[in-house]
């Protein structure tokens, strides 16, 4: 698969996964440990469903490890999106893979802090997008986060300040992002995940193939 510039794209290998643990630390100094990737859990996803892991390398840096996206394929209500981001990645170890699943469930989309603004996200989005779209996919559902509440919690609750974002008064890294990708907002998940910034909220999104045949 190609990237653009210096930056390529490719599922995962085993050499990958202690980089991958380190890339967790460095992209979410926010999150609680137990919300973090290890390396055990990139060998069960690596053996699940490698298909689905797609690790972001730079060529100008050696093909450093820059980035990684990954998910698993599942059905999902999304008249009902309560869930934990622990409980449907089956405590990160993606044992919940259903090969013949409607959705592919976005786990995780990161890019190291210095090297954010290369495409390294759009390129990982549409990793998953083609295979979406390969493997004729109902789409791409996710729970989102939504790091630049953090500066608004004072004065708005967690659905002012999507709506804000969604209307293009406020700009938020994650989510801003995931809108210019194709997603739009199914709702909000209360206690999705251990995160500081965000007060435990975060977005359900879905992204509908548009080449989808019943």
């Amino acid at each position: 698969m190609g990237g653009t510039s210096s930056i390529t794209i490719r599922t995962i290998q085993p050499g990958d996964f202690a980089l991958l643990e380190q890339l967790q630390r460095d992209c979410y100094p926010t999150l609680d440990a137990k919300e973090l990737m290890r390396v055990e859990h990139f060998e069960s996803q690596y053996k699940v469903f490698p298909e689905g892991q797609f690790i972001a390398l730079d060529g100008s840096r050696g093909e450093r490890i820059v980035g990684q996206g990954s998910g698993f394929f599942t059905d999902f209500d999304l008249t009902s999106p309560k869930h934990t981001f622990l409980e449907v990645c089956a405590g990160l170890y993606f044992t919940r893979h259903d090969p013949d699943g409607d959705y592919y469930y976005g786990a995780d989309i990161s890019v190291h802090p210095d090297a954010r603004g290369k495409g390294i996200g759009r390129l990982l989005y549409k990793s998953r997008q083609d295979l979406a779209m390969r493997r004729n996919r109902k789409g791409i559902v996710a729970g989102g986060l939504i790091p630049g509440y953090a500066e608004h919690k004072q004065t708005l609750t967690p659905q002012q300040y999507v709506e804000k974002v969604i209307a293009g008064e406020l700009f938020d890294g994650t989510l801003s992002f995931q809108l210019k990708n194709g997603f739009v907002v199914r709702g909000l998940i209360r206690d999705y995940l251990e995160d500081a910034a965000s007060d435990n909220w975060a977005t359900l999104i879905e992204w509908t193939n548009p080449k989808y045949k019943p």
